[in-house]
């Protein structure tokens, strides 16, 4: 994880090792959170007008990287 924005954005950057395992994370269906249970927050992905949702949703494969941002209004 890196922030990005001045801390506005969380930048979650993963490299795929099971293709299959991994294409819950990428599925347009579902909705993924960052979760900090120490801060008490849940952040999700926002969605940025004529860009669509920061997130990559590609079929997932073994050995590429693969990337999605979260907001973090109020740099929690």
């Amino acid at each position: 994880m890196k922030l990005a924005e001045s801390g506005e954005l969380i930048r979650f950057s993963y490299r795929i090792l099971d293709s299959e395992k991994a294409a819950t994370l990428n599925d347009k269906k579902n909705q993924p959170s960052l979760i900090d249970q120490q801060a008490g927050v849940s952040l999700v992905i926002p969605e940025v007008q004529n860009v669509g949702l920061l997130r990559q949703t590609a079929t997932p494969e073994a050995g590429k990287s693969y990337w999605m941002t979260f907001s973090n209004k109020g740099r929690r």
